[in-house]
């Protein structure tokens, strides 16, 4: 008998990225329905013109006879006497004290540019992470609080903002996620917490910090004519900030840990990237975040840019070294193309509500769709006209762009951080098959995965047929819900098809433990609770005695630097089709977003009117 193996070169390795799980069976009836974020109030429907504003017998909003311009109660009509100035000038202060990104980007457009497709950009806009959260707080009676918003949108978090609204509804700054002011504003370093982290509150003429120092700028502001700014308010012209503060910390790794090293409120250590590096060998050369994720190549510690870091009044700054703000990463963007990336125009164009109306795939702004497209056709209000219709195809294409360029660098850090080995056959006999597979971490700055590891799944995909095609053995497969076959897989429980035994999946579980002992693996870090009031219950014993809450573990399954785990396989003899050839094809597969985490938060509503499908396909 012998064996012919589909060998994968370390160099080689293609890594395929799931953009899409097909949803079917027990989650397909849940694809009709409405499920909202509950403060959101917006249609799911994208050409439900009652979700824009509109009177559907009023598209274009200028007809008399509709009585929209007759009627006292018109939404449009603003009455100036029943304008609170005090409440006016609140509203101003409070969009003014923390400057979108949007505004940095006219004298900063590179650095835009690469933050706006960036997770960093992405992390409060995220449908997923809002869906947990809610699901988390609806799980513990709101005690985990603003727990996660901390990090995901720490200008929302300054705010006071409520944790659980839409979005939509959010300060733009906020739902920027980590935005400019959020490290270029901090206000001490803050290095390892889990807790909020203060900013320095301005318009953009205020200060800013930075690792390089005030020296250029100082230069700038000399020069006032020639680069065309203004630092006074009441001047009209660019503005611009009046100083930067040396702040050498945005250079040390102590720096990210104020988000990357997450202590749960109940002192689960749920995100250690930080402690990872500690202990690596990255961290013994000096190698620093910043060489491996802000460098030339993503991943590896490459050498930085070097240029000007600002364009001010059509001059660039003198040259100097550049940190590229992408921070490519494993997971993606699943929300609509017109919200993210963050596009400073597209904002300026339409609302983000307006964007969701906007319909991609039916080709709305091209000529096939414009030239085909009835008379009658029921367009949204806000994209009634034929030329905005045009006008957002160009944004939308641009931000497609974007988002395959950023598709790339995804691609690029995954490569730099795991390699397969060719597949080792141990066994080839009547009885069976036997090999192995090794998964190595290339990296020497922390663990692969990283991060919120137990909601990623780094799996191989292993298919042997024999000589005549047919399937002998799979592992890494998928059911119709697009689940692995593990122990959350609703077919997998309900006995419809077998547990993947030898599945190798790097995604480390959340443990908790049974109000009788022993434990169990939860996709939500939440303890089943005999009380009608559940919530974060306080440790009976100091954690640090233990390591851990006493409630709840995670086990992890991540490689360390420069390490490697073995996938071992082996077929029965009994599923051989008898002698010949037999063939191994395997692939290593990222996927950010686990189908049964989408049916554990679903609960608490999906933002911008997503269903749990159209989130789960990605």
């Amino acid at each position: 008998m012998s064996i012919t193996g589909s060998a994968t070169n370390p160099s080689m390795i293609t890594l395929r990225w799931i953009l899409a799980l097909l949803l079917v069976l027990p989650l397909l009836a849940l694809s009709s329905l409405s499920v909202i974020s509950a403060d959101s109030g917006f249609s799911e429907d994208p050409l439900d013109t009652a979700a824009s504003g509109q009177d559907s017998s009023d598209q274009d909003g200028d007809d008399l006879l509709g009585g929209d311009l007759l009627s006292d109660d018109d939404p449009e009509k603003t009455d100036t006497a029943q304008v609170d100035p005090a409440t006016e000038h609140a509203r101003i202060f409070k969009e003014s004290r923390f400057p979108s990104a949007n505004e940095c980007a006219t004298c900063h457009p590179k650095q835009y540019r690469e933050w706006s497709v960036s997770q960093h950009a992405y992390a409060q806009l995220s449908p997923l992470m809002m869906s947990m959260q809610n699901a988390m707080n609806l799980g513990t009676s709101a005690t985990n609080g603003d727990f996660c918003l901390r990090c995901h949108a720490p200008v929302g978090s300054d705010l006071g903002e409520p944790f659980s609204i839409s979005n939509l509804d959010r300060h733009p700054a906020s739902r920027e996620g980590i935005t400019c002011v959020t490290c270029h504003r901090m206000s001490l370093p803050y290095r390892k917490i889990s807790g909020r982290l203060g900013i320095d509150q301005g318009d953009l003429f205020n200060p800013i910090k930075g690792a390089g120092g005030n020296d250029e700028l100082a230069r700038i502001l000399s020069k006032p004519e020639e680069f065309r700014v203004v630092t006074d308010r009441e001047e009209m012209g660019r503005g611009i900030h009046v100083e930067v503060e040396p702040f050498f910390e945005m250079t040390q790794p102590s720096f990210c840990a104020s988000c990357h090293e997450v202590f749960a409120p109940n002192g689960l250590r749920a995100h250690e990237v930080f402690t990872e590096y500690r202990n690596s060998p990255a961290a013994d050369e000096g190698t620093t975040c910043n060489d491996c994720h802000m460098g030339n190549v993503q991943g590896i510690p490459s050498g930085y840019q070097e240029g000007p870091a600002a364009v001010v009044g059509g001059k660039e700054t003198a040259p100097r070294k550049l940190a590229n703000h992408f921070f490519a990463g494993p997971d993606y963007s699943v929300i609509h193309p017109g919200i993210f990336p963050i596009n400073k125009r597209a904002n300026e164009f339409k609302t983000l509500a307006e964007w969701l109306e906007f319909d991609v795939e039916a080709g709305w702004g091209t000529d096939s769709f414009e030239d085909s497209c009835p008379e009658d056709f029921s367009f949204p209000g806000s994209w009634v006209s034929i030329d905005d219709r045009y006008d957002g195809r160009e944004i939308i294409d641009e931000q497609l762009e974007l988002l395959e360029w950023a598709k790339e660098q995804r691609r690029t850090v995954l490569v730099q951080g795991f390699a397969l080995s060719d597949p080792r056959v141990t066994r080839a006999d009547s009885g069976g098959i036997d090999f192995e597979i090794d998964v190595k971490n290339l990296t020497k700055g922390h663990n692969v995965p990283t991060g919120f590891d137990a909601e990623r799944i780094f799996v191989i995909q292993v298919e042997v047929t024999d000589g005549d095609g047919n399937v002998v053995f799979l592992s890494g497969d998928r059911d119709p819900n697009g689940d692995l076959r593990d122990n959350f897989s609703l077919y997998v429980r309900n006995g419809e098809l077998p547990l993947d035994e030898q599945l190798f999946n790097l995604q480390s579980k959340f443990m908790t433990r049974n109000i009788r002992g022993g434990d169990m693996e939860q996709v939500l870090t939440i303890n089943h609770s005999v009380s009608l009031l559940p919530f974060l219950r306080p440790a009976s014993r100091p954690n640090n005695i233990y390591g851990r809450p006493k409630g709840v573990r995670k086990h992890r399954r991540s490689i360390e630097p420069l390490g490697k785990r073995t996938a071992k396989y082996h077929i029965d003899g009994d599923h051989l089709t008898g002698d010949g050839q037999y063939r191994i094809e395997f692939r290593f597969v990222s996927q950010s977003v686990p189908v049964n985490l989408v049916h554990q938060t679903m609960h608490a509503g999906i933002d911008y009117g997503m269903s749990p499908r159209r989130l789960a396909d990605g």
